[in-house]
C-alpha cells in the first residue's frame, strides 16, 4: 500500500518541482538593467520586485501541488494577487503616484471582470444542460450502441473534438471519460489510452473556437482575431489531434465490451435550453463583430434568456405534470409515473451557485498578479527577452511548451499584457500552441487534471507520459501547417 502511494505521488512531485522551476528560470529573464514598459517607476532591479517575483513562484508552486496538500489552488494566488498590490501601492504612495497605482489596478479588474462575466454564464448553461440530463442522455446513446473498443477510441475522441469549441474542453472531456470509464470499466489500458486520446482531441478542439478555451477567449476578447478568423486554426488543430489518435489506435485491442443497458430520460426544456445556449452564442458574436461592444454584453443578456425561460418553466410545471400523469395513468406506464414524482422546479440561481467557483477565483487571482508584475516592469523584460532576443515564431512555440507546465492562462495573459509587436499569424500561432501544448503532459490542461481525478487510478501522469512523444509529434505538425497554409497572415500587422 505505501508502494502504490508513494508511485502516486511521485508524479506529482514531478509536477511541483517542473513548474517551480519554470517559474524560476522566467525569474532569472528579468533583467533589471532594461526599461519598464508599463508602470511609472520601474520596480524590476528592487527589492519589492524580487520580493513580488518569489511570492508568485511560491503561490504557483502551492497551485501546482493542490492535489499533494489538497488545498484548492483558488487559494494561494488570491493571497498573492492582495500582496503584490499592496507593495506595489505602498511604493507608489511613496512617490506621490497612488492614483497611477489605482488606475492600473481597475484595468486589470476590468479585464477579469470582463471574462469573469463571460464564463459565469457559459458555466450555468452548461449546468442547466447537466441538470436537465442532456449529457447523460449522450452518454446513455453512446453506452447502449455497444461499440468496439477501437470504434469507441475514434467516437469519443472525435466528439470530443467536435464538441469542445462549443461547450469549452474541460466539461466535454470529463463527458467522453464518464463514457470510456462506464464501458470499459477495469481495462486500465484501453481507459488510459482513451483519456490520452480525450484530452488531446478536446484542447485541439478548443483551440480553434473563442469558446473552447479560456485563452482563445481572452484572445477575442482582446480584439485580437475576430470571430471567423480563429476557424483557420481548423486544419492546425484536427493534426495536432490525429496523428497521436492513429498511432495510439493502432495499440488497442480490438474487442467489444461487455453491453451496459442505461435508461436515461431528458428532463421537460432540455432541447429549449440549449438553443438558448446557442441564441446566447449567436447574440455576444453580433455584439462583438456588428456593434463593436464587448461579447460579455450578449453573453449576460443570454443569462437573461435563461431566466425568463426558467419562470416560464416554474409557472407552468403543474399543468404540465397533470397532463403527463393523465397520460401515462391512461397508457398504464407506472414507470414513467414514478418519474414525475421526482421532478423539481428548475432554478437558475442553483445553475449559477453550481459554477466553478474555485476555478474562476483561481483566475482572478492569476489575471491580478500577472497584471501587477507587469506593471512593476517585469513582462517587458519578458516581452524583450523572448520577442526581441527570440524570432517571435520560436517563441510562441517555446510558451506553448511552457504551457504544458505552467497553465496555460498565465502563459497567454502574459503574452496579452506584454503585446508585443507581432503579425497576424503569430497572434494565430500562439493562440494555437498555448492551447494544444498543454496536452503534451497531463497537467498540462485542466481537461487533462479534471481527468486524472475521475478516472484515478487509470489515468495517470506517467501513463499520459508515455505517449508524449506521438502527442508532440502531432503539435509539432500543427505549428507547421500553420506556418503553410496560414504563411500570408505572417506578412500582415495590425
Amino acid at each position: 500500500m505505501l508502494t502504490t502511494c508513494s508511485s502516486r505521488q511521485r508524479p506529482r512531485r514531478l509536477a511541483w518541482w517542473s513548474g517551480t522551476l519554470v517559474l524560476a528560470v522566467l525569474a532569472l529573464l528579468f533583467s533589471p538593467f532594461a526599461h519598464a514598459v508599463t508602470g511609472e517607476l520601474d520596480m524590476t532591479g528592487s527589492m519589492v520586485g524580487f520580493l513580488a517575483v518569489a511570492i508568485f513562484v511560491l503561490a504557483y508552486a502551492l497551485v501546482m501541488a493542490e492535489e499533494k496538500i489538497h488545498m484548492r489552488k483558488s487559494k494561494p494566488v488570491l493571497v498573492a494577487a492582495g500582496i503584490i498590490w499592496s507593495l506595489i501601492g505602498w511604493v507608489y504612495v511613496q512617490n506621490g503616484l497612488s492614483a497611477d497605482s489605482e488606475h492600473a489596478f481597475r484595468e486589470t479588474l476590468l479585464e477579469f471582470t470582463e471574462l469573469m462575466l463571460f464564463l459565469l454564464v457559459a458555466m450555468t448553461y452548461i449546468n442547466a444542460m447537466e441538470e436537465r440530463r442532456v449529457f447523460d442522455a449522450l452518454r446513455s446513446w453512446m453506452v447502449r450502441k455497444g461499440f468496439s473498443y477501437r470504434q469507441l477510441f475514434w467516437i469519443t475522441g472525435v466528439l470530443a473534438f467536435v464538441i469542445s469549441p462549443i461547450a469549452d474542453n474541460l466539461t466535454t472531456a470529463l463527458l467522453m471519460c464518464a463514457v470510456v470509464t462506464k464501458v470499459a470499466e477495469g481495462d486500465k489500458r484501453f481507459i488510459n489510452l482513451s483519456c490520452v486520446n480525450i484530452v488531446v482531441a478536446a484542447n485541439a478542439g478548443g483551440a480553434f473556437s473563442p469558446f473552447g478555451d479560456i485563452t482563445t477567449l481572452m484572445v477575442w476578447q482582446a480584439g485580437l482575431i475576430a470571430f471567423n478568423e480563429f476557424f483557420v486554426l481548423l486544419v492546425p488543430s484536427l493534426v495536432n489531434f490525429l496523428i497521436p489518435a492513429v498511432v495510439m489506435s493502432a495499440f488497442i485491442n480490438n474487442r467489444k465490451p461487455d453491453s451496459v443497458q442505461e435508461d436515461i430520460w431528458l428532463k421537460r426544456g432540455a432541447r429549449r435550453i440549449i438553443a438558448l445556449f446557442l441564441l446566447t452564442v449567436a447574440t455576444a458574436v453580433a455584439c462583438h463583430t456588428l456593434l463593436h461592444l464587448p461579447p460579455v454584453l450578449g453573453m449576460m443578456t443570454g443569462l437573461g434568456y435563461l431566466q425568463f425561460f426558467g419562470y416560464y418553466l416554474r409557472r407552468s410545471l403543474p399543468r404540465s405534470l397533470e397532463r403527463k400523469r393523465t397520460r401515462y395513468s391512461q397508457r398504464g406506464d407506472q414507470k414513467k409515473l414514478e418519474r414525475l414524482g421526482s421532478v423539481v422546479p428548475f432554478d437558475v440561481f442553483s445553475r449559477v451557485a453550481r459554477a466553478e467557483w474555485d476555478t474562476l477565483l483561481f483566475f482572478y487571482g492569476v489575471v491580478m498578479c500577472v497584471g501587477g508584475l507587469g506593471f512593476m516592469g517585469y513582462l517587458g523584460l519578458l516581452s524583450e527577452a523572448l520577442y526581441t532576443g527570440w524570432d517571435a515564431t520560436w517563441a510562441n512555440i517555446a510558451l506553448g511548451v511552457i504551457s504544458a507546465v505552467v497553465d496555460n492562462i498565465p502563459v497567454m495573459f502574459a503574452v496579452l499584457t506584454m503585446q508585443p509587436e507581432m503579425s497576424h499569424g503569430h497572434w494565430l500561432l500562439i493562440t494555437l500552441t498555448a492551447g494544444v501544448g498543454g496536452s503534451l503532459l497531463s497537467i498540462g490542461s485542466a481537461a487533462g487534471v479534471a481527468l486524472m481525478g475521475q478516472a484515478r487510478g487509470n489515468y495517470t501522469f506517467m501513463g499520459h507520459l508515455r505517449w508524449a512523444p506521438v502527442i508532440a509529434l502531432g503539435y509539432a505538425a500543427s505549428v507547421a501547417v500553420h506556418l503553410w497554409l496560414n504563411a500570408g497572415s505572417f506578412a500582415i500587422y495590425g
